[in-house]
């Protein structure tokens, strides 16, 4: 049962849902097997919890 994580800032539905369909026909075509043993876990962050370059991802916004 193959696992691809995904961390990342908030997002629509529409847009992790498209993620997920994309994700899961990328790893059949590269990868083969079955799509329905794919799984997705989908973490969202909120910008004030995110940090590069020791700069909290919010506060480049400012």
């Amino acid at each position: 049962m193959p696992v691809i994580r995904v961390e990342m800032f908030k997002r629509t539905q529409e847009q992790k849902r498209d993620l997920a369909r994309e994700l899961t026909d990328a790893f059949i075509r590269t990868c083969g097997g079955n799509k329905e043993a794919i799984k997705i876990l989908i973490t969202e962050v909120d910008e004030n919890n995110w940090a590069s370059g020791g700069i909290i991802t919010s506060d480049k916004k400012n």
